[in-house]
């Protein structure tokens, strides 16, 4: 991605949260102007570890490491980027219902592994709030009794 912009370019990034707590703003493509809307063209992106020997790390997405979930929202919907923890049981429900739908798709697989980690942490969160959303799988929330 060039290191300058035109005066009608501007630049798209994702708050990426640091496991010391620090968040950071990463570039992660540019948005030009169209009519009433935006162009946007997103820079070659590596999420994790793979991949990175032919990305240079300017261009790299930082997230997680490989194995840990992952600690912000995906690209879209109204909290893209936002860090998971702390968001709205509502944020948590829309992502959640979103990578239940691509779960669902065999036509989506290559996107499985991403998908499971986001939900699980989308879940431990919900979990964390102390429910946050109906549990799908007959099992009572960490909020409710059992007898």
């Amino acid at each position: 991605m060039p290191g300058h912009m035109r005066e009608n370019e501007l630049p798209v990034t994702v708050s990426v949260t640091r496991a010391d707590g620090t968040v950071e703003q990463v570039q992660i493509g540019t948005a030009v102007r169209r009519g009433e809307g935006f162009s946007v063209r997103l820079a070659e992106l590596t999420i994790g570890g793979e991949g990175a020997a032919r990305s240079a790390p300017a261009r790299r997405a930082p997230s997680s490491a490989p194995g840990e979930p992952p600690a912000v929202f995906p690209p879209y919907g109204r909290s893209r980027g936002m860090p998971i923890r702390g968001a709205s049981a509502q944020d948590l429900e829309f992502y959640a219902t979103g990578a239940r739908r691509t779960l669902a798709d065999p036509g989506k697989a290559r996107f499985h592994d991403k998908e499971r980690a986001l939900l699980g942490a989308i879940e431990a969160e919900q979990a964390r709030q102390g429910g946050g959303g109906p549990p799908d799988d007959g099992e009572p929330a960490d909020n409710e009794e059992q007898f």
